[in-house]
């Protein structure tokens, strides 16, 4: 039963294709190109996202072959985008493990001022029908990586990434596989968690950060990022004229200035070094001597010790709390003291605790599933850029010139005989 039932599946999607091209050639009779277009592949990818209703299919697939006739992309070379594929702004980086191609799109925020959307549509279509040049027969679709670390507004790089977005749902129906946008501004994140309900492709967009990858072991050379250096005080740095008293901590050895009327940090010195001293004039027993270089503020000091020695005046019964004492002479009672209670052990425990895999369902956040997602795309976004092996993956017409002149380079070697 289990044949029979996937021999009539299969020959009712022949159907529902046949059905669907039937109504194409009422509306308007099909081109060359169109009807290469048009297989049964493609026109099951319409029908997949139609809920495998014919008309629906036809007249999605019909407004697709109208908007490729008006975009002109039967007629896009690559001479038109000279200047993006000499900068890498978007390209085709390889193949992952099941033979998807990874397209790259690295777009810098100044692009939409000097260039119209038109012109980003036709690059993103342009780059989009070079990757699925390089699909094997068996692959249908791609993978997209958006690098939004160009990018310092949110909302202009959201204004890019929803247009891209919904020309891969309308006109590129099932070819996306997974999106990843990667180092977004600051308040991308908030911008998307209101809009991703009204996008259509959102459960397979995925936002990832490259600084959870930089202790990776593959690909983890960042000389061509350089971060911030950091700003903790080095004493090696900076040269020390000796030790000032008794502190030998490295972070009073410096000094601003030589004189004494300038800010410096306060340091404790063991021995008298002023003349003019604010303390006793007695050398104290219990501590160092205080003296206009030493002397520490009493800005958290008690009020007594804030108010004037000899100047204290009748205190008031109560009005300075304190816990009271027993008597020495009372005999206490220990039976009676009760001692805090102790927490039980299992408030020490590690958090980890709580997600033990006894019944093997366990929480895993979005974030690491992101980030597990995206590990096998690392190696494609690190990887550098080459325009020559990017034009290597071009077809004619798409590659212009360099793709139609470059077999006749490559075979010049060959004899007259081995060419016809």
């Amino acid at each position: 039963m289990g044949k029979k039932d996937q021999i009539n599946n299969v020959h009712k999607d022949k159907e529902r294709v046949q059905a669907v091209l039937q109504l194409l050639r009422k509306q308007a009779p099909l081109t060359v190109k169109q009807e290469k277009l048009c297989n049964s592949a493609c026109v099951e990818r319409f029908l997949k996202v139609k809920g495998e209703n014919v008309k629906k299919a036809a007249k999605h697939l019909r407004n697709c072959l109208n908007w490729r006739d008006s975009l002109g992309i039967d007629h896009l070379i690559a001479d038109e985008f000279s200047a993006e594929l000499a900068e890498g702004v978007a390209y085709v980086s390889g193949h992952d493990d099941e033979s998807r191609p990874v397209v790259i799109f690295r777009i810098k925020q100044d692009y939409q001022k000097f260039h119209s959307q038109k012109l980003f549509t036709r690059l993103l279509v342009f780059t989009l029908e070079v990757a699925i040049q390089t699909m094997a027969k068996s692959v249908e679709q791609f993978v997209i990586l958006f690098d939004a670390s160009f990018f310092r507004s949110a909302s202009a790089f959201m204004n890019i990434l929803l247009a891209s977005l919904k020309i891969i749902a309308d006109y590129y129906p099932g070819r996306l596989h997974k999106a990843f946008v990667i180092d977004p501004p600051s308040l991308f994140s908030y911008l998307w968690k209101g809009v991703k309900t009204f996008v259509d492709l959102a459960p397979l967009t995925m936002v990832v950060s490259s600084l959870d990858f930089e202790d990776s072991l593959e690909f983890n050379d960042f000389t061509a990022y350089p971060r911030a250096a950091s700003l903790r005080f080095n004493p090696s740095s900076i040269p020390s004229s000796g030790k000032i008293g008794s502190c030998s901590s490295s972070r009073f050895s410096f000094t601003v200035s030589h004189h004494f009327d300038s800010v410096k940090p306060w340091y404790l010195s063991l021995t008298d070094t002023s003349s003019a001293k604010v303390g006793p004039t007695t050398t104290p027993v219990l501590g160092p001597a205080i003296s206009p270089l030493n002397a520490r503020s009493y800005s958290f000091a008690s009020p007594i010790d804030r108010t004037p020695r000899g100047n204290m005046g009748p205190i008031k019964k109560g009005f300075f709390p304190s816990t009271p004492l027993p008597q020495k002479t009372q005999e206490m009672d220990h039976s009676e003291i009760h001692h805090p209670r102790s927490m039980r052990p299992s408030f020490f425990q590690s958090p980890a605790m709580f997600f033990k895999k006894d019944s093997g369902n366990f929480h895993i956040s979005r974030a690491d599933k992101c980030r597990e997602s995206f590990q096998p795309f690392l190696k494609f976004y690190r990887r550098p850029y080459d325009e020559m092996i990017y034009r290597s993956k071009m077809r004619p017409p798409l590659g212009g010139l360099i793709s139609i002149v470059s077999p006749h380079i490559r075979h010049r070697h060959m004899s007259v005989s081995q060419r016809f």
